[in-house]
């Protein structure tokens, strides 16, 4: 028989550990996979190491869980944990989705422990599209989350000098092993940043990820070409660059 795998994505170590044990104890065949610490990371193990189950808590730095679970998508069973039980109930109530309460009660674990393992039995796939709940609970996330203090310069080595780069004239960003390249208006520039930092410092309304290396001003696409193996190549307007899209970033753009 197949062991069934799960995967924790939190930023708070404390509940991650909290949720490991408790999962241990009750549902003690269940493999924890990985961890990860933001909804970045989630894709990322995720498309390593493909869980049956995804734990994702909906705030995260940078990526958050509503966006991970776009990524996912029907790959695996997905539930959400948040602090906040008003977000999006009626999504949860509608049976797509599950949810966990901060802190984390054991017999409303109990009660997800027994879904998903009536879920796992199935032979097909019976719950509706959550594409329209995952929307509402962005909205929803929106509506109630201060405004963000996103970055508004860049500043970069171009030749001998180093210049204050707006964020708005950035087409994208690139990473190699040591040097991110940033791609903008007056030309490219190098930086020490990571992607892995810069994703969690832009503005998610203008910057995307569409890779793992490459961060998106979708401002400046001009052409989306659908590749092979649920992939994608975008074309940047002003610019020769084609830019990849992978598997776990695809639906970014399915609208365009």
């Amino acid at each position: 028989m197949k062991q069934i795998t799960a995967l924790i994505a939190d930023d708070e170590p404390l509940l991650r550990e909290h949720l490991r044990s408790n999962l241990a104890r009750l549902w003690p065949e269940l493999h924890i996979i990985d961890e990860a610490r933001n909804g970045r990371e989630a894709v990322e193990m995720f498309d390593i190491h493909q869980p049956d189950i995804v734990f994702l808590d909906v705030h995260m730095p940078g990526l958050n869980g509503i966006e991970a679970a776009r990524s996912i998508a029907r790959r695996a069973h997905i539930v959400f944990f948040t602090a906040y039980e008003q977000y999006a109930v009626q999504a949860f109530e509608q049976g797509a989705l599950d949810y966990l309460v901060k802190p984390i009660i054991e017999a409303r674990l109990a009660d997800t422990i027994t879904r998903l393992q009536q879920r796992l039995k199935q032979t097909t796939d019976t719950s509706p599209s959550y594409e329209a709940l995952l929307d509402r609970m962005a909205s929803d996330m929106r509506q109630r989350s201060p405004k963000t203090n996103y970055l508004q310069w860049i500043k970069a080595s171009v030749g001998n000098s180093v210049r204050l780069i707006p964020v708005e004239q950035i087409a994208f960003l690139r990473s190699d092993d040591k040097y991110t390249l940033v791609a903008w208006e007056g030309g490219d520039a190098l930086i020490r940043k990571s992607i892995r930092e810069l994703s969690d410092e832009l503005d998610p309304d203008r910057f995307a990820q569409t890779h793992r290396s490459v961060i998106v001003n979708l401002h400046y696409v001009s052409e989306v070409t659908r590749g092979m193996n649920e992939t994608a190549e975008l074309h940047i307007r002003g610019r020769p660059d084609v830019l990849p899209v992978s598997r776990s970033y695809l639906h970014l753009f399915r609208q365009m």
